[in-house]
């Protein structure tokens, strides 16, 4: 491969790795399989100046801004950080310092926090705006999203604060938290988060503010920036921030010289995994202000701070066997079997294989000896394998093409990764399954555990969700672990499981792809079980936050006659089928479909999404022959634009919607 193709090879790889890291916060390689390539270009690119471009990836931070949010100018640039990662580009990062003639100075080392950044102003005490790190010039305003992050102050304390200001820092998500998400959403048969930094980075780019809240999240403030700074020492300014209510690391520590640093960072190597949070590393500064002035940056980085990255713990084991699961939708799970070995302070013995593509990209033999990692995920994943170790004639693993547990021949869908089994009425883990489902404290919450749903199943009082409303507390003596005060609880439990809301039994159904938060946006457009199972794919579509693949699934469910019957069935037991309308303000938008396009001054675009909801309205996603009006603010989507002209959509003006509200 010649010079110039290499370039162009590296810039299209690392664009898309920025990509996926930045905007879909759904990285596919390491960190330091990252810099490595960007290394590797930025040499290339030096020893042949006459292919320098502008655009390349080395010539700019990777991006997150997203086209659901208004953009920001940042009124100083928010640049990444140079990594290294060994001792010795420890040296020879202060060793460049020093040939500045600088000889004085001390460093402070903080905590690497694996999250996403923000920055976040005040002015005269009060949160002016929140804008994530974008490009580098310019970011996202996620204002809302961050004043549901409890660390962070709205209004500040004292009075000694400077009158504007600008503080970064790290939105995170602590690990009580992720692994109480990661929980709902494998419940749910969601796609788990890999790792909490991929959490908080979605979270953070949510359009629901009040969805943000639900996650947990949290943030440490880091670095402060204004004209009017009250000290000189980055430290000082740090722990006067804490005084107006700032939630400042606590870990971090001035190094009087590199020695120090290293000491530290040595210390964080092993005791980071009894943090209740992950990091990735730790950050050096220089602490003197008008110093790292002196210094300066280059097109990317600041010449006075880096990144020491720690390396991903990982270690090899042989893969004994591989089991597949059965979810209650149908989803087939392959999990790797494996020798017991010790990985960053806990003994796996399984690890993730996610589906059938993943074990052939790892071309998975019998017996391998595989390398696995562990980074925040509820179980380690198998990264790679070691073919050195491989026996001779091992055969490649075949993934299988039967159920595991009632033999029916597995389907895959073109749009998804994973396989199915389509026996849904008749697989005994699907049906266990979604009984599970159905009783869990986020659907019904019927006061019943796997062991009872096991024990109901298998003396066939219950095989389906509708049968819990006829069992009878006679039925239940009759199993060895009831007694009376038991029998009597969860009989009472299923009966008051029928004052549940509309939308816990829509979720409860256990449609694939249905989770919380779409059963309670499919409650709030149909209102009833009735509109929600005659729904077409369009009227499905229009729903805000729903797509195609969602919009079959449920068209899937509603049209098999046994879902029938149960609905029916449900219907028949009193449960609540319809939503209540106690928040409804008013039927003045029954039966319109609204879009929202663009930037508002006077609401937000939730505040507009909720206005609608209130008075009857439908929020549709994209423009359709269905949508009664295209509410359009500034900077509007020219996609939606010209499709509703060219529908002939009524499009209306801000001030035309709340004129619209007050007649």
């Amino acid at each position: 491969m010649d010079v110039l193709n290499k370039i162009l090879k590296l810039r299209e790889s690392l664009h898309q790795h920025n990509y996926n890291y930045y905007v879909l916060a759904a990285p596919t390689i390491t960190d330091s399989e990252f810099d490595s390539m960007m290394h590797e270009l930025e040499l290339l690119e030096k020893e042949n100046p006459q292919y320098a471009d502008a655009n390349s990836p080395t010539q700019s931070i990777g991006s997150d801004l997203s086209n659901e949010f208004q953009k920001m100018q940042h009124r100083y640039p928010m640049l990444s950080l140079g990594n290294v990662y060994s001792e010795s580009e420890l040296i020879e990062f202060d060793n460049r310092i020093r040939k500045t003639g600088v000889d004085e100075y001390v460093y402070i080392c903080e905590l690497k926090f694996d999250g996403t950044s923000i920055s976040l102003t005040y002015q005269n005490g009060e949160l002016k705006h929140a804008i994530t790190r974008g490009d580098g010039t310019q970011g996202d305003v996620v204002t809302e999203n961050i004043r549901t992050i409890r660390s962070i102050p709205k209004k500040l304390i004292g009075k000694e604060y400077p009158a504007d200001f600008e503080i970064r820092g790290e939105v995170f998500m602590p690990h009580a938290s992720f692994d109480r998400l990661n929980s709902e959403r494998l419940k749910n048969e969601e796609t788990p988060f890999a790792n909490p930094r991929n959490a908080a980075a979605g979270t953070i780019k949510m359009l629901k503010s009040s969805q943000v809240a639900q996650r947990g999240l949290d943030c440490y403030l880091y670095y402060m920036l204004g004209s009017q700074l009250p000290t000189d020492s980055h430290s000082d300014n740090l722990s006067l921030a804490k005084n107006w209510g700032f939630k400042i690391s606590p870990y971090s520590r001035c190094c009087k010289n590199i020695g120090e640093v290293i000491d530290f960072i040595k210390h964080w190597d092993t005791e980071r995994y009894e943090l209740p949070f992950d990091i990735d590393g730790i950050v050096i500064k220089i602490d003197s202000i008008s110093l790292q002035q002196e210094l300066g940056f280059t097109a990317k980085t600041p010449r006075w701070a880096t990144a020491f990255k720690f390396k991903a713990e990982r270690v090899a084991t042989q893969l004994l066997s591989i089991s597949y699961q059965v979810g209650r939708t149908g989803a087939i799970t392959p999990v790797a079997n494996l020798e017991p070995v010790q990985l960053a302070g806990t003994t796996v013995k399984r690890a993730s294989l996610h589906n059938a593509d993943q074990i052939a990209i790892l071309d998975l033999h019998d017996g391998d000896t595989v390398f696995i990692e562990k980074g925040g995920e509820i179980i380690p994943k198998v990264i790679s394998v070691d073919i050195d170790q491989r026996k001779e004639g091992a055969k490649a693993v075949q993934y299988i093409t039967h159920c595991p547990e009632c033999g029916t021949q597995l389907e895959r869908n073109p749009e998804e990764a994973k396989h199915f089994c389509p026996n849904e009425d008749h697989c005994p883990p699907q049906l266990k399954g979604k009984i599970e489902h159905f009783i869990s404290r986020a659907a019904m919450n019927i006061n019943a555990g796997e062991a009872t749903v096991e024990a109901l199943f298998n003396e066939k009082l219950v095989n389906n969700i509708a049968d819990l409303y006829s069992l009878t507390r006679e039925q239940l003596l009759q199993l060895d672990r009831f007694a009376e005060l038991s029998a009597n609880n969860l009989i009472q439990s299923i009966e008051k499981s029928k004052e549940q809301a509309f939308d816990r039994l829509v979720f409860a159904l256990g449609i694939r792809q249905v989770g919380t938060t779409t059963a309670k946006l499919l409650a709030k457009t149909f209102k009833n079980i009735d509109a929600l199972s005659q729904a077409s794919l369009e009227q499905l579509q229009q729903v805000d936050e729903i797509g195609e693949t969602i919009a079959k699934c449920i068209l899937g469910y509603f049209a098999k006659e046994e879902n029938k019957i149960i609905i029916q069935q449900l219907k028949d037991a009193g449960l609540t089928t319809e939503q209540l309308m106690d928040s409804q303000l008013s039927e003045r938008l029954a039966g319109k479909t609204i879009v929202i396009s663009g930037s508002f001054s006077k609401h937000s675009r939730e505040e507009y999404k909720d206005m609608i909801e209130k008075h009857a309205g439908i929020n549709g996603s994209s423009v359709s022959k269905n949508t009664s009006y295209l509410l359009a603010g500034d900077k509007i989507g020219p996609s939606k634009l010209e499709k509703a002209q060219k529908l002939g959509v009524t499009i209306i003006s801000e001030d035309e919607f709340l004129n619209m509200m007050e007649e």
